[in-house]
């Protein structure tokens, strides 16, 4: 399906789409979003990111708009600091769904974001961050993660790649949860029928906003709800062949400015503003402190 010439959404993943490996924004990238206010369309992050993880890039863009987060279970409000909505995942069945996970492939590490805008994210011994910039806190035994609300698990195998573990925990968990994998080393549990689309709407609707105007980019099957929900779906030349399956076209990898090189066409000239124009919205290295 063709991009809507009348785009008035754009909705973004961030890791291995809008960022860099180094989770830094090129000049390029930055003027196309420039562009993109400039004509009064929208930009949203749809991201699997924690609040929390999500609220420093933000503000480095200056945004005091809307961003999804957590896999569509958050809609933080930037400009008032605050979640517009969230859900969490039951604790119990959190608990329920990874023993019939470990029943099925074994003993997995996990770890678990918490909900609210200062949540934090807690691993177990033996989970590694599978993005190492990003903060978490160990804790001393998996009972200690369910201490506090929590909006998804985390889940890593010794041994099994992401795919085989998420289609082990899908064969499983049934309706205790949604399974999704987000990147790699990312195999994830979220509060059930929540998924980037249902999120991304949410938000959408919040600002008057429809999916025949949008235009969504992303990298991994994480992404194939919010591509089914928008009127066209942009996979990266990195994505996950998943989502190329599914997507309206391909563009180049986040390493190469594939969202700002699509940008460019929708909108016209990003590139013109130059990095003097882009340098207005931010340090380019983006501070992951919670």
């Amino acid at each position: 399906m063709a991009a809507p010439t009348d785009c008035s959404l754009i909705a973004t993943d961030l890791d291995g789409t809008l960022l860099r490996g180094d989770d830094t924004l090129s000049d390029r990238s930055l003027a196309a979003l420039a562009r993109v206010a400039q004509t009064g369309a929208q930009h949203l992050v749809v991201t699997g990111r924690p609040a929390p993880r999500v609220r420093p890039l933000l503000d480095d863009l200056g945004s005091t708009g809307l961003a999804v987060c957590g896999q569509g279970a958050q809609v933080y409000d930037a400009g008032a600091g605050r979640l517009l909505w969230s859900v969490t995942l039951d604790r119990e069945l959190a608990e329920t769904a990874l023993g019939k996970i470990e029943a099925e492939v074994g003993e997995v590490y996990a770890a678990v974001d918490q909900d609210g805008v200062d949540g934090l994210t807690l691993i177990e011994p033996g989970y590694l961050m599978p993005h190492p910039t990003l903060p978490a806190v160990r804790v001393e035994r998996r009972s200690d993660l369910w201490e506090r609300s929590i909006s998804k698990v985390l889940l890593r195998h010794p041994r099994l790649s992401d795919d085989a573990l998420a289609a082990a925990a899908r064969s499983v968990v049934g309706s205790l949860a949604t399974v999704t994998m987000s990147g790699p080393g990312t195999v994830e549990l979220q509060p059930c029928g929540v998924t980037k689309a249902t999120g991304l709407a949410l938000a959408a609707e919040h600002l008057g906003l429809s999916p025949a105007r949008t235009v969504a980019f992303g990298d991994m099957p994480n992404d194939i709800p919010m591509f089914d929900w928008a009127a066209h779906g942009v996979a990266m030349a990195n994505a996950h062949p998943e989502l190329k399956a599914v997507a309206d076209e391909v563009t180049t990898s986040n390493e190469d400015d594939g969202v700002a090189v699509v940008l460019e066409r929708l909108f016209g000239g990003a590139a013109v503003l130059g990095r003097q124009r882009a340098a207005q919205y931010a340090p380019k290295t983006l501070s992951m402190e919670p």
